[in-house]
């Protein structure tokens, strides 16, 4: 992994500099500046477990690594952005940082490794779940097909956003992606469990949204009071399990 800071360029730049180790064609990873207060890392183009699980090894190592300098390290689906405060650490010492994060990266990460199971109660369709018969249709099966195979399956937290605590999973059987809604809702409730071409997802809080709603969840799954405000975090899973009726 050496070299990584002759990946250095500024952003706006439409060339890269490539690893000495790379394949020819791979660009990964990348430290590159996202203005004046964060860095980039980007280690991946895809949505894969492989990079997902390297995504959360660096989002650890960089928390790890005891930098007072007002971070804060975010994970997505590919890449780990992280800010940090310019009056407090300079651009280079954080680079510096970072790039030895990365570089700690060439030990393997383990895609398969044990990750904490969230089981979400859903009752699916009807008021809950207004957009299931539509699911069913696209998909040319039954509406007790398709809660079958959403709920048959260990989701994948990859990142959270949109709104406070909503989570991108990962890992939808193909059989049921389905296309967004040409006009979002106004108001989505909480708990409503959606699928969005080849995600699945479950809003925490009452919002708009142009998810097909296939069902619903009584858990609370956000407390902006709590410690640790969201149910569901990164790097964990998330399976669904069918009940008739909420709690």
């Amino acid at each position: 992994m050496r070299g990584l800071k002759s990946l250095l360029w500024p952003s706006w730049f439409p060339v890269s500099r490539k690893l000495k180790s790379e394949p020819e064609g791979q660009r990964f990873p990348r430290v590159v500046p996202a203005g004046d207060s964060a860095i980039l890392i980007e280690l991946g183009s895809e949505i894969a477990p492989e990079i997902s699980a390297m995504v959360f090894a660096l989002t650890d190592l960089i928390k790890d690594a005891g930098l007072n300098s007002g971070l804060e390290v975010l994970p997505t689906y590919r890449s780990v952005l992280v800010y940090y405060d310019p009056l407090v650490c300079s651009y280079s010492e954080m680079f510096d940082a970072v790039n030895g994060a990365v570089e700690r990266l060439v030990e393997p990460v383990n895609v398969n490794s044990s990750l904490k199971i969230i089981e979400i109660p859903v009752v699916y369709g009807g008021d809950d779940g207004p957009d299931l018969d539509f699911v069913a249709d696209h998909a040319g099966i039954t509406e007790e097909t398709v809660i079958e195979l959403h709920s048959g399956t260990d989701y994948r937290v990859y990142m959270l956003g949109f709104s406070p605590g909503f989570p991108y999973l990962g890992g939808l059987d193909e059989r049921i992606a389905a296309p967004r809604l040409k006009t979002p809702r106004v108001l989505v409730p909480a708990g409503s469990v959606g699928i969005a071409e080849s995600q699945t997802g479950v809003y925490p809080n009452a919002g708009p949204g142009g998810w097909r709603i296939i069902g619903r969840t009584s858990v609370p799954l956000f407390d902006v009071n709590s410690s640790t405000p969201s149910l569901i975090t990164p790097a964990t899973k998330v399976r669904f399990i069918p009940v008739d009726q909420h709690d």
